[in-house]
């Protein structure tokens, strides 16, 4: 099977996660995609093959040279986004592209346009695969999945690579920020690992953002409106009010590079009950802290106008940046740096504005980077993905497989 057919046979499967189900992993989906890799892992050749209760699927490689060397782990996760549908996923691939507008459904007017993602001048001439408009594709993180497996396969097919112990593992709902929950690192057993979860191609992370969530609730008190006059409290007025409050230009659609935000990701109510849901990011520790005592201090402030009690704050860490964890075993960046150069790719050191695995797994003993898997436009109908990216970051793995063994810290 090539990359192609195995990645257009993975964005078959529904495998949305959700936050809501309080389970492991939270759809049913994924664990029918963890068991589906889990028969073609066994078929291809892979040994110790095995997916727990909870959907965390592994497999080795094992060694096909003498010598104590370090394990590597190649990791990606098996759930897509919940932010929009991956069902009935139905992906096309454009051909020599020409650099115009793809037309993703002409009938409803929905295209990819390089006027408004000009990323797709630099794949002018490639292969690109895109969705009908009406679904994600996928590319996170199955693009990684196929990437690896199809990796995996042709160590196989060819035994003149020499490589060491190789650990591969795929988790479910990473993109709930629960993926590293059930981890077993000690079982994993690597020394260190890489993340196939980046986006354009030559992307290398050791960075990532500190994560929180704030879930906060506020209560209001509906009264006829026409005798409202000092009785009403309407939640949604109180939670715009609270929103308003926020630094206007510190939201992810007005900051870049090693800028934090907060993100309101979910407004919800009516006159008696609002709930919000937000995300508060900040690469520097001590902002994000500061960030989080704003949140506090604002919620504090309008109970003191309204009432104790009428706002509710719920608010959890989610992860935090790797680069703590990543900067005292840094060869293993450089590695993986060298590894893109051999494969012909120009490597490109940036902060991730998100979160992978990784940055969960770092904290657990277990250094994890993260590297491209070649997408564009993530969660949503203008997801795609370039062939060729794909194919490189194939190379990309079988690079790092035959360097750990000779490299030297």
């Amino acid at each position: 099977m090539t990359l192609v057919e195995r990645f257009l046979e993975y964005v078959s499967f529904d495998t949305q996660s959700d936050m809501n189900t309080g389970l492991t992993p939270s759809t049913p989906g994924q664990m029918f995609f963890a068991r589906f890799l889990l028969d073609e892992l066994k078929r291809i050749g892979l040994s110790e093959v095995q997916v727990d209760d909870n959907g965390y699927l592994t497999a080795t490689l094992p060694a096909n040279i003498e010598g104590d060397y370090p394990v590597v782990g190649f990791i990606a996760h098996l759930d897509t986004s919940p932010d929009f549908s991956g069902k009935h996923v139905k992906p096309n691939i454009v051909k020599n592209y020409d650099g115009g507008d793809i037309a993703l459904d002409a009938e409803e007017g929905i295209f990819l346009k390089p006027s408004e993602f000009p990323e797709l001048k630099n794949y002018v001439g490639q292969d690109l695969i895109t969705t009908d408009g009406h679904t994600l594709l996928g590319a996170d993180d199955k693009a990684g999945v196929a990437e690896i497996v199809t990796a995996m396969e042709y160590l196989l097919a060819h035994p003149e690579i020499k490589h060491g112990k190789i650990r591969i593992g795929f988790t479910p709902d990473e993109e709930i920020g629960q993926g590293a929950d059930h981890f077993d690192v000690p079982a994993f057993g690597a020394s260190f690992a890489y993340t196939l979860d980046g986006g354009e191609i030559g992307e290398l992370e050791y960075e990532n953002f500190n994560a929180a969530m704030a879930k906060i609730v506020v209560h209001g008190r509906n009264v006829h409106p026409g005798y409202a006059r000092h009785k009403m409290r309407n939640s949604m007025r109180i939670a715009n009010q609270l929103v308003a409050m926020l630094p206007r230009h510190e939201t992810p659609e007005h900051t870049d590079g090693y800028e934090g935000f907060y993100h309101l990701m979910s407004f919800n109510g009516d006159v008696e009950k609002t709930e919000m849901v937000f995300i508060i990011r900040d690469f520097d520790q001590s902002r994000f802290e500061n960030r989080k005592r704003e949140m506090q201090h604002l919620v504090n402030k309008i109970n003191a106008e309204f009432g104790e009690g009428t706002v509710e704050l719920d608010m959890v860490d989610q992860y935090y940046n790797m680069r703590e964890k990543i900067e005292p075993v840094m060869y293993i960046v450089e590695l993986a740096r060298e590894a893109m150069e051999r494969a012909g790719v120009k490597p490109n050191v940036l902060p991730i504005r998100g979160g992978t695995d990784g940055a969960r797994l770092s904290y657990m003993e277990l250094p994890t980077p993260n590297i491209f898997a070649g997408g564009h436009n993530f969660h949503g109908r203008f997801e795609f993905v370039p062939v060729q990216s794909m194919q490189k970051a194939v190379e990309v793995i079988l690079q790092i497989a035959q360097m750990v063994p000779e490299y030297r810290k």
